[in-house]
């Protein structure tokens, strides 16, 4: 096994554990606090992020090939897929921090703009992610994973552990596995509710969006390449 292959079995044991993990006493701390929060996000905030969401999983479904020219990249070496998806990020993730900046200076109504432009951003890097690693988002399997990583990026706890073996054996999974929509639409409304409440609130707004597209992106980042280093690990068995 090569030095690259080590040193990323490494950080997918990490990675593995960290998903792994029982709840820690700060999530249920943190929890308890998002559902007080819950109860003054505005409703507009909360039906936005709720339609942003179906509009992305109906995209996401349908298999819009318009959502990026990148070309499929027929059996990548990992390393190179890594780089490539590294370098493809980098622009969407400075899209995603300005997008977070601009609409979290326009108040309330200007913000809520940024809520399906960020949503953009993340199914085209994950549909590019798709891509670098050599899989074919016209198929409905690979768009399923899609959106499995999204949830997996932006879920509670208790989903996290049930997703987490899923993801890992996905080709064992993946004819047997239906999306619940719903939940989906829940959690990510949930994981969303206190960073977009801050991005509202005037002075501090613009900040707090760059903040809160800043760590949105890079915890999107993580879990869709992790996610496809552990196929790419089990499907060649290395």
């Amino acid at each position: 096994m090569s030095l690259y292959y080590q040193t990323i079995q490494k950080e997918l044991t990490n990675w593995e554990q960290q998903m792994l993990s029982a709840p820690s006493l700060r999530n249920r701390l943190s929890k308890g606090v998002q559902n007080k929060i819950q109860n003054i996000v505005p409703q507009k905030v909360q039906d936005l992020i709720t339609a942003a969401i179906k509009t992305m999983i109906e995209t996401v479904i349908s298999g819009s090939s318009l959502l990026t020219k990148q070309k499929v990249f027929t059996e990548p070496p990992l390393s190179e897929s890594d780089f490539l998806v590294e370098r493809a990020f980098a622009v969407y993730y400075k899209m995603a921090v300005a997008q977070g900046v601009g609409f979290g200076l326009g108040g309330l109504l200007v913000n809520l703009g940024d809520l399906p432009a960020l949503m953009t951003v993340k199914v085209k890097f994950l549909f590019d992610c798709c891509k670098l690693y050599g899989y074919n988002p016209d198929e409905k399997v690979e768009r399923l994973f899609i959106l499995h990583i999204f949830q997996l990026a932006y879920c509670g706890d208790a989903r996290r552990l049930e997703l987490f073996p899923i993801m890992k054996n996905w080709n064992e999974h993946s004819e047997q596995i239906e999306m619940n929509w719903e939940k989906l639409q829940i959690e990510y409304r949930d994981y969303m509710d206190i960073s977009k409440l801050l991005q509202i609130l005037p002075v501090v707004g613009a900040a707090a969006g760059g903040a809160a597209n800043h760590r949105l992106m890079k915890k999107l980042k993580i879990t869709a390449m992790n996610c496809y280093r552990l196929r790419y690990l089990h499907e060649n068995k290395i």
